[in-house]
């Protein structure tokens, strides 16, 4: 094949997936970043392997033309040489527009500290708090009320950020856009990215008059009480995501999440394994020898549990549907039942008289 070999360059092979592609440019990427010490000709080099091997389209012209399709205006299109975004490769190195490199832009926004190619929506930070739950709360499921303080919309503005009554109007900074263009000088070339406006915060609107509780920012930060269903089944340190309900970014931005991190105290009868239950009960040893009935404590009440005559002390039986709900499907684990003698402490002269009897039955 005539001209560079753009899989060689990326080091992979010519039936790599997209996502083998792509996981193979970012990490020559910051191997030979400039910035890092690396090869700014290996960079290039390497930029222009993905430009054409990352698009679907480009890939198949290359891989039936070669890297002859992208040279002196070729099928590639768009910009110097072919590469759609790239462009003046010469003493100024090359300019790229960051919005029209898609995921490959949000990469050298990082690196070159414009925060990602797009004018990304802000994001608040996300929220955890804690809750302690009973046992039996775990296992039949709740609700619980939390209180969290917070950056929330505000309530005077409802997150607008202008005053009641007040319009609402275009952005002179960005004209409406909501986005503004940098254009930074690196060693490498121009680097030219769309960012979101400081002005209205990527929206394209501003208030005429800014809200007078959150200054136009269209947050306050306030105590909110909000209401946790529990599901049944739930297990100690798990964590429930409550979404957009963490810390709200301001005008333009979409709030965090809130995660609720979940504790369970412990149950003087009842263990938890898994999704089963263990329990031990003890009864008398004449039942345990000629058999007979006995009531047990389950998670849904009162139970009974039939001993078979002579059963063994520490015999584990098994209650089918008395454990703990699964939490993402339907059905409940077992109860596992331990049965062990009742000795009592204090005896009457009969009894001490008839366990005597036995003794010497050898029983």
């Amino acid at each position: 094949m005539p001209g560079k070999d753009y899989y060689s360059i990326l080091g992979v092979s010519k039936s790599a997936s997209p996502e083998e592609i792509k996981k193979s440019f970012r990490r020559l990427a910051h191997e030979h970043h400039p910035d890092k010490g690396g090869d700014a000709q290996k960079f290039k080099d390497m930029n222009e392997a993905y430009q054409i091997l990352g698009d679907a389209q480009k890939r198949q012209q290359y891989d039936q033309f070669g890297s002859a399709a992208f040279e002196n205006g070729g099928m590639g299109g768009g910009g110097a040489g072919g590469f759609g975004g790239f462009g003046g490769f010469g003493q100024g190195g090359f300019s790229v527009n960051m919005d029209e490199m898609g995921d490959l832009g949000e990469m050298f926004g990082g690196m070159f500290g414009f925060g990602g190619g797009r004018g990304k929506q802000k994001r608040g930070a996300n929220i955890e708090v804690d809750v302690t739950l009973d046992f039996l709360e775990s296992v039949k499921g709740t609700e619980k009320t939390v209180k969290i303080y917070k950056h929330d919309s505000c309530t005077s503005c409802d997150g607008s950020g202008a005053e009641k009554g007040s319009n609402i109007v275009t952005c002179k900074t960005c004209n409406g856009k909501g986005q503004v263009q940098h254009v930074q000088r690196t060693i490498l070339g121009n680097i030219q990215m769309n960012a979101p406006c400081g002005e209205c915060f990527g929206t394209g609107k501003v208030p005429e008059k800014p809200c007078h509780t959150c200054k136009g920012i269209g947050v306050e930060r306030r105590e909110k009480e909000l209401s946790i269903h529990i599901p049944a089944g739930i297990s100690e340190g798990e964590a429930l995501r409550i979404d957009s309900e963490g810390e709200h970014p301001g005008k333009g931005g979409k709030p965090g999440d809130l995660f609720v991190r979940i504790h369970v105290k412990q149950h003087k009868l009842f263990v938890r394994e898994g999704n089963d239950i263990h329990t031990r009960v003890d009864i008398p040893f004449t039942t345990l020898a000629l058999g007979g009935s006995v009531s047990i404590e389950t998670v849904d009440g009162e139970g009974e549990l039939k001993i078979p005559e002579g059963t063994p002390s520490g015999s584990i039986f098994r209650v089918r549907a008395k454990g703990v709900p699964f939490l993402r499907s339907n059905g409940r684990g077992d109860q596992f039942v331990t049965v062990q003698p009742e000795v009592k402490s204090k005896l009457s002269r009969e009894q001490k008289k008839m366990l005597e009897d036995l003794r010497s039955q050898g029983l």
